[in-house]
């Protein structure tokens, strides 16, 4: 037995020799599902919204106003925005790079940190624009700042060139990005113009000042697809634009849609939301933090859903209607259709695919704002009121009778295990046909 772990032990040795380090982008393109959740259709996808979500950022902070988002032949998407440009001035701890080398090859390198650059923004962990270089068969850059075009080019996460003065560019700003995703990672995956051209719209939507210019090569467009070759989307309306869009002619339970804008208190961010609640359908719920779709939800459905109780408890209470105490918040939420979307200061997500927001403080913001104004909004049509009422406690009790007819025959079956052998329990549930004998002892 000795001699056989002594002979695996060699076969299977552990020294310092067999310790790797990986450096640069190097651990992104080894284990890119940590960084962008696999290698299939949706993952490639992402990092398209990587680089949305980085002009989007521009935008909200207010230094862009136009988005273009292009895809052509060859998989080759950009991704153009007119903010400021990405800084091309010499970085103050790698002297030999520029910070925008800095950002595209080293992970966790940004201007969203210490939040000075931007109040709000999706893009938190400083791997957004390195990790797309790093996935990218090849990538373009440019930079136009203070009336100068700056270039350069990379490929598979590594430099091919130094940053190139390309001249002067007296009427145009912003970054563009144009990249390839790279087949050694994706295979013959290829960008789906539907589903590239919603995230447009689904951006359009979450930010009022923004434009985005969507272009498409028509060859690449599959026949009878609803998607443009060509587009603008701009929509002053937001979310309550996106909402109408969805619902069509859909009946409603309460005819206005409810839907606002606040911002939260002491600067911390601001907040929009659209709410219909339907007579039939199934309910949606779509939720984004910073313009990032929270698709798993987070702490900010959570304040959503309370306010909404709270609301309806609240209303249901002044109109004297003690039936509303028995609803819940899957009650309250059961036929609806919403968006909420939530701009906050360094907000914490599940993972980097930031699928769910996980801000403690997001909840009760989002409660705050909303609960007050919900019950205004309540208050301000007590007949629209009263109807959704009346169908949310009607949704409650249908709820609660089918839970008991669930729970009765569990309930027969242990009243009969526990009852003495010389007794049986009553079959019948009607009253007129059963009695009842008081008796004692063994009579």
């Amino acid at each position: 037995m000795t001699d056989l772990f002594e002979q695996a032990a060699g076969q299977a040795s552990y020294s310092a020799k067999d310790i790797e380090v990986l450096e640069g982008l190097e651990p992104v393109r080894r284990r890119p599902g940590m960084y962008i959740g696999g290698t299939d259709d949706a993952a490639m996808h992402h990092l398209a919204a990587e680089l949305l979500d980085n002009a989007m950022d521009e935008a909200v902070a207010g230094h862009a106003s136009i988005i273009e988002m292009t895809l052509a032949p060859g998989n080759l998407l950009t991704v153009r925005d007119n903010g400021r440009g990405i800084p091309v001035d010499p970085h103050p701890k790698f002297r030999d790079k520029s910070a925008l080398e800095v950002i595209l090859t080293t992970l966790h390198s940004g201007g969203k940190f210490a939040g000075k650059a931007y109040a709000t923004s999706g893009g938190l962990h400083g791997v957004g624009s390195s990790v797309v270089n790093a996935l990218a068969e090849r990538l373009e850059v440019e930079v136009a700042r203070e009336k100068t075009l700056w270039k350069q080019d990379y490929a598979r996460g590594k430099p091919l060139t130094k940053l190139v003065n390309a001249g002067a560019t007296p009427n145009r700003r912003g970054t563009l990005i144009r990249f390839v995703p790279d087949p050694e990672i994706f295979g013959d995956k290829k960008f789906s113009p539907a589903r590239l051209y919603r995230m447009c719209r689904s951006k359009a939507y979450l930010f009022r000042g923004v434009r985005i210019r969507w272009a498409c090569d028509a060859a690449l467009i599959a026949a009878g697809a609803d998607v443009p070759a060509q587009a603008e989307l701009h929509f002053p309306g937001g979310l309550a634009d996106s909402l109408a869009e969805e619902l069509g002619a859909a009946p409603k339970l309460v005819a206005p849609v409810w839907a606002g804008q606040a911002d939260l208190p002491d600067d911390a961010g601001r907040i929009e939301w659209a709410c219909a609640w339907l007579e039939a359908g199934e309910a949606t719920l779509s939720t984004y933090c910073n313009t990032i779709p929270t698709t798993l939800g987070g702490t900010h459905e959570a304040g959503f859903r309370a306010a909404l109780l709270k609301g309806l408890r609240g209303f249901g209470e002044q109109r004297g209607n003690k039936r509303a105490a028995v609803i819940t918040a899957e009650d309250a939420t059961g036929a609806l259709a919403a968006k909420l979307s939530l701009f906050i200061r360094d907000p914490q997500f599940q993972g980097q695919t930031k699928e769910k927001l996980t801000s403690p403080e997001a909840q009760k913001l989002t409660e705050a704002a909303l609960r007050d104004r919900f019950e205004h909004f309540l208050t301000g049509d007590p007949a629209n009121a009263d109807n959704l009422l009346a169908f949310v406690i009607e949704r409650a009790e249908e709820r609660i009778r089918r839970r008991e007819q669930k729970d009765t025959p569990r309930k027969s079956a242990t009243r009969r295990l526990r009852l003495p052998g010389k007794l049986t329990d009553c079959s019948r549930e009607s009253r007129e046909d059963t009695e009842i004998f008081l008796v004692e002892g063994d009579s």
